[in-house]
């Protein structure tokens, strides 16, 4: 075997390592089990007795072709994260705005691993909205959404009415 080769399989080697012992630190929560993988973090800053969230999600980037949303996964990750630790379910109120390419993953067109978390999110009681400027651009209708996704003027519309409604915005 030439020393290109040998080489080439050396790196490939020493990369696979690391990323399958990460793996394996992360593992399904309770909540959404199918999504939104989380790692134990003890010593973790405590949260206060009744801690509730009301926060909101901006996703704007697509799913890679037949893989899932991973800022839609987030939303589940956060769920996953808080409830694991004992925050109630009713004191996790979450919402997703979607606009650029991203509304394609909240459409019947959409992978079906996309369709299946926005189900498991809408099932707990995430709010989604979609950008009607970005659907209309990406020739996404308001009848090809998801159930549960609802059709908003835009993106910054739904920003604005979230943070009236004492919603914090989640960065990325």
């Amino acid at each position: 075997m030439s020393p290109i080769k040998l080489l080439i399989i050396a790196l490939l080697l020493a990369n696979w390592a690391p990323l399958s012992a990460q793996d394996e630190r992360f593992r399904s929560g309770d909540t959404i089990k199918q999504f939104g993988k989380i790692a134990k973090q003890p010593g973790h800053q405590a949260l206060p007795d009744g801690a509730s969230f009301k926060v909101s999600f901006d996703v704007v980037n697509a799913a890679k072709p037949g893989a899932v949303n991973r800022h839609l996964d987030s939303a589940a990750r956060f769920i996953n994260m808080h409830t694991v630790v004992g925050v109630a379910p009713e004191n996790l109120d979450l919402a997703v705005v979607v606009h650029g390419g991203a509304v394609k993953d909240l459409s019947h067109s959409s992978h079906e691993s996309n369709v299946a978390l926005v189900k498991a999110l809408h099932e707990f009681g995430v709010k989604f909205y979609v950008c009607g400027q970005s659907a209309a651009y990406h020739g996404v209708d308001k009848n090809d959404l998801l159930p549960g996704v609802q059709m908003s003027l835009s993106a910054m519309t739904a920003h604005a009415l979230l943070q009236q409604q004492g919603y914090t915005l989640n960065p990325f």
